[in-house]
């Protein structure tokens, strides 16, 4: 069994648990408020825009016989450079304040998550900052482009309005067939571990995030209007 394998397999449990966090189940039904939608977008924001300095760091702290880590961490900055201005498009298409966003500053739940990778990566292991990839690329191409053609169906919102969603969907996935080669030509049983462990706390920290957000759905609206009428 490859180690990508063995990844998928340890980490199952935390990425179920993930996907039944009743704010990602009503997003890919298409559930969600428009409201709802636009603060999901800002936290996404305000992890986002930490991407391409967290792989600088990570990459600054390799050591020298894992160049070819450092190489595979240049090629993500090269692909997700400028991906947090995409979202803060969406938030503008979508009808919020982009300004706002930007400087409202990230929840609790957003902030202890960028916090736990920036100490991953300094203190730890860098190489471990894989299994943040892990995540993040995988819960995109499983969810990101179902949630974003429900959610354009229902809210009615322009395609410009879904464009981190939509093409992160497409992008992860040709991302995940370099991600799954990368980690397979790691064989230090400790990178293996940290890789693991990462993965494993950051599918919890992400399903806090999705916690944190407002949580309003379409048939919440509806039976409010219904009352105020």
């Amino acid at each position: 069994m490859s180690f990508f394998d063995d990844l998928q397999n340890a980490t199952q449990t935390e990425r179920q648990q993930l996907y039944q966090v009743p704010l990602v189940v009503d997003g890919v039904a298409g559930r969600l408020s428009r409201e709802t939608y636009i603060a999901y977008l800002t936290e996404a924001y305000h992890h986002v825009k930490h991407t391409v300095p967290l792989l600088m760091t990570a990459a600054s702290r390799l050591p020298d016989e894992k160049n070819w880590v450092r190489k595979a961490y240049a090629e993500y900055i090269e692909e997700e450079i400028g991906h947090e201005e995409w979202i803060l498009g969406d938030i503008s298409e979508s009808g919020g304040d982009a300004a706002a966003a930007r400087a409202q500053g990230p929840s609790f739940a957003t902030e202890m998550m960028v916090a736990y990778a920036y100490d991953m990566v300094s203190r730890r292991n860098p190489v471990a900052f894989l299994g943040m990839v892990f995540v993040l690329e995988g819960t995109s191409i499983n969810l990101a482009t179902l949630a974003a053609e429900a959610l354009q169906s229902s809210l009615g919102l322009p395609r410009a309005a879904f464009t981190y969603l939509l093409s992160h969907g497409a992008l992860d996935q040709e991302h995940m067939k370099f991600f799954e080669s990368l980690v397979n030509q790691i064989t230090d049983p400790q990178d293996q571990r940290d890789i693991i462990h990462m993965a494993k706390v950051m599918f919890r920290l992400f399903a806090d995030v999705f916690r944190s957000i407002p949580h309003q759905t379409m048939s919440a609206l509806t039976k409010e209007a219904a009352l105020c009428n």
